[in-house]
This record gives C-alpha cells, structure tokens and sequence, in this order.
C-alpha cells in the first residue's frame, strides 16, 4: 500500500463505478473519505482538503474526514467496493487508490440517512438504471440500524418495482 489509499464512501463514491454519473448525482461540494490506512487521520484531511481549506477556496470543493463507523452501509459492504486506481501527477511514481461505496451499499446507506437529498438521490440512481431495486432488497434486511428504519426503506423501496 501507498498510505494514500483512501475510502469513498459518501454520494461522489458514484463517480468510481460510474465516472459518467447523471449530472443529478453529481451536485455535492464534498467527498466523504478516509485513509485506508490509519482511519484516525480522517482530521489530518479535514484540516489539509476540508471545507474553508485552501484547498477549497482554489478549486470550489472539498473533502470530509470521515470515519468508519459513518458508512451505514449494508453487512459485506467491505468486500464489494469498488477500486478506483488514481492516475499520478507528472513525476510522482505514487500510485493512490480510491476504495469506493459499491452503488447498491451507497444508495441504502443514503436511505438509511433518509434527508430529502438521499431519497433524491437513491431515486435518480434508480431511474438511470444504475442499481436494481432487487438487489438493495435483498441486501436491505443486512443494514446496521433497527428494524424500523429497514422496514421503512424496504416500503419505500417495494414502491418503486
């Protein structure tokens, strides 16, 4: 490993599977990572790449240090992500690795947060064909939260067959 190896787990985790995302899926100022190899550091990329950074104010987004435990993320959800091999800058034999939110496991984390903007965005992935809802029915029952949230977003999801 690099020790810039990161994970991807907030809405611009579409743009690993899916670098052509619709423009809707597309709207956030941030991506919510942290470093594959020491998760403590997620403050060291809030204080470098975060929000007001210089970082920010020279290129209109940022990223948000986050943790683990964040991803509510369907059971397995480690063993589907998608790897995304960065391509280095001019002169830099680095090579950083992006581990990305597989769709599936990103649109239930997103309903599980349930604010207006999740549901938005788990219903335009599944307009534009990007996840199946058999699939996140299937792995629904597997989310980290009581058995009414599943039931909620089980209903909301047998809507839309």
């Amino acid at each position: 490993m690099t020790g810039l190896d990161a994970f991807v787990i907030g809405s611009q985790a579409i743009l690993g599977p899916f670098p052509d995302a619709p423009e809707d899926l597309l709207r956030s100022l941030e991506a919510d990572i942290y470093p594959r190899d020491d998760p403590a550091r997620a403050d060291d990329i809030d204080g470098a790449l975060g929000d007001g950074s210089q970082f920010s104010l020279a290129f209109g987004y940022y990223a948000h240090g986050v943790g683990p435990e964040t991803a509510k993320a369907p059971k397995g959800w480690q063993q589907r992500l998608v790897r995304v091999e960065i391509t280095p800058r001019v002169a830099s034999d680095r090579r950083p690795v992006a581990y990305c939110l597989e769709p599936h496991d990103l649109i239930l984390a997103k309903c599980v947060a349930a604010r207006d903007r999740d549901w938005e965005f788990a219903e335009t992935a599944l307009a534009a064909g990007l996840v199946q809802v058999g699939t996140l029915l299937e792995r629904t029952p597997d989310l980290p939260v009581e058995p009414e949230s599943i039931q909620q977003i089980g209903a909301w999801l047998r809507a839309r067959c």
